[in-house]
């Protein structure tokens, strides 16, 4: 019996060596391509503070926020492999606010809600039950592009264990959209100003003025800027995106694998650096901080 158990002690190395192939027998690990999505756990969102007092709730977002994203990586040297990401997610929020009149009525400061129907020292605030009530939403979307640079340490032959960096150019935008009641097509191509024709626009003004002060009226009259507050705004903002990680892949099959990476995410957007509707430069802009802990899977085919 014992010289019995000796035997299967000795047997067990050769049956793993040649059923599984577990140990490494080279340094070449090939290459591979797949879907690979991000989930990054953000310290904050950029304006998550001014969109709290637009009336929105910013613990809606996401979290951790989800990219989307594809990853192919290659053997260049050695135990030294190349790869490249590109992604991009986003989430919504939004709100329907109730709406009060009020009139001020006292000497205080700001809005004073009655506390019951016999409060006289309350502003005066009157219900809207209108169906026409404000809407406000935001969102926040993130797209990034980036280069990978590992270095790979064989664990069996089927499973590895690397750390590497990812380098890459990340873009955020903040969408924020206020309206009333129902959107209409066509009045979404009216121009604000006045009525077009030919080329130009004609500024309708005051009827009631009388003829004898028209031209001095055109004389002082100025158009507002408007700069999509109050409408459509999006903001955003480009930044250099830096991310150390370590990742751990297994060759479930022939040509089918998993990946694993958990890394630290992170990216600044310089103050002044954020953009109006892709155009206008905001010059006092506050510096924004993308960072947090981001895990990478990928199911990918290859070796």
């Amino acid at each position: 019996m014992r010289k019995k158990n000796i035997l299967i002690i000795q047997l067990i190395p050769l049956l793993l060596f040649a059923q599984s192939g577990l140990y490494p027998i080279q340094d070449y690990y090939g290459g591979g391509i797949g879907y690979s999505p991000t989930y990054i756990s953000l310290d904050s969102i950029p304006g998550s503070s001014l969109m709290t007092q637009m009336g929105l709730n910013t613990n809606n977002f996401d979290s951790p926020f989800i990219i989307h994203g594809g990853e192919g990586f290659t053997q260049i040297a050695g135990r030294w492999r190349l790869g490249g990401y590109a992604g991009i997610g986003s989430s919504s929020i939004s709100n329907i606010m109730d709406v009060y009149f009020y009139q001020e009525t006292n000497d205080s400061a700001g809005i004073q809600v009655p506390t019951s129907i016999l409060d006289n020292q309350s502003d005066k605030v009157v219900v809207y039950d209108g169906s026409f009530r404000p809407t406000v939403s935001a969102k926040f979307s993130f797209t990034l592009g980036a280069v990978l640079l590992e270095y790979v340490v064989p664990v069996f032959r089927d499973l590895e264990i690397s750390s590497g960096v990812m380098l890459g150019i990340g873009r955020v935008n903040v969408s924020i959209d206020q309206y009333t009641g129902e959107a209409q097509w066509n009045n979404l191509f009216t121009n604000t100003y006045g009525t077009v024709q030919n080329g130009s626009v004609y500024y309708e003004i005051d009827s009631s003025i009388p003829d004898t002060l028209v031209r001095d009226y055109i004389d002082t009259l100025q158009l507002a800027p408007i700069n999509g507050f109050g409408g459509m705004s999006d903001l955003s903002g480009t930044f250099f995106n830096f991310q150390p990680y370590i990742a751990i892949k297994w060759q479930i099959m022939d040509r089918v694998g998993l990946r694993m990476s958990l890394g630290f995410n992170q990216g600044t957007i310089g103050a002044g650096e954020w953009k109006l509707n892709g155009r206008n430069q905001i010059a006092d802009s506050p510096k924004a901080t993308l960072q947090g802990l981001a895990i990478r899977t990928m199911f990918y085919f290859g070796l």
